[in-house]
């Protein structure tokens, strides 16, 4: 598991990193904006694909959970699918996405230091709505995930139990994939579409000694939890009777 360990902590460390280089003060890349946040974030599961390849590159407990959802028999390196594997990877990944963004925090420090704004430095390592509707942030979080998951199983033939993982499709089309998400369902919450990618950062924020970083939001924290998971199962149930029809 721990090229899931390191593949994650470096798909965060790169993805929080572009974050903190347009919304931190001072930095070069101040103000790039949105479009710039998406294609860092394509290209950081780019390079934790790359890293994490061997293990099938999962680096996301929805993408986990959906392949389960969709009879996977084995994981990367003919790891077998049980309680106890499943348990592994998202630990796994949870450990990644922590060190990952405490990574980031040590490489922009000065410049958390520097700004005044608790929302720019939460932003940094966690998602959150434009317009904060639970309900209706959570249908987003759904649909983004669902469309990643769907996406990566028929990229596997649509086989049933074939793919492995993200590291199936090879590590460009992930990026591509993550990157048209963002631009086109992003908007609305920031597209977590990964548990992990969320929840492991939030944590580092709450723990890390971050000069004047105000609250963690944990009122929000279940969104991009629970709306990635419900994303995941329902895209591995729907490829099970699906994609067979649509690839065969």
């Amino acid at each position: 598991m721990i090229s899931e360990v390191v593949g994650t902590a470096m798909l965060v460390l790169l993805g929080t990193g572009v974050v903190a280089n347009v919304a931190l003060a001072k930095n070069k890349g101040l103000g790039g904006g949105f479009l710039m946040v998406t294609i860092g974030w394509g290209f950081a599961v780019f390079a934790g694909v790359t890293v994490a390849y061997r293990s099938g590159a999962h680096l996301n407990p929805a993408v986990t959970l959906g392949l389960v959802a969709n009879g996977a028999t084995e994981f990367g390196m003919g790891v077998p699918v049980n309680v106890v594997s499943v348990l592994a990877y998202i630990g796994a990944q949870m450990l990644g996405a922590i060190l990952g963004a405490v990574a980031c925090w040590l490489a922009y420090k000065q410049h958390f230091d520097a700004e005044p704004e608790p929302a720019n430095k939460l932003g940094v390592f966690s998602t959150g709505p434009a317009i904060r509707s639970y309900g209706w942030n959570l249908v987003t979080e759904i649909i983004g995930t669902f469309v990643l998951v769907f996406v990566v199983i028929a990229f596997g033939g649509g086989r049933q139990g074939e793919s492995g993982g993200l590291a199936a499709l090879g590590a460009l089309p992930v990026a591509i994939l993550v990157i048209v998400i963002g631009t086109s369902l992003g908007g609305p919450t920031g597209y977590a579409i990964n548990p992990a990618r969320d929840l492991g950062p939030r944590i580092a924020h709450f723990i890390l000694p971050i000069k004047g970083k105000g609250s963690s939001d944990w009122s929000y924290s279940w969104v991009p939890v629970v709306g990635p998971v419900i994303g995941g199962l329902l895209a591995g149930w729907t490829a099970t009777a699906l994609l067979p029809l649509l690839v065969s």
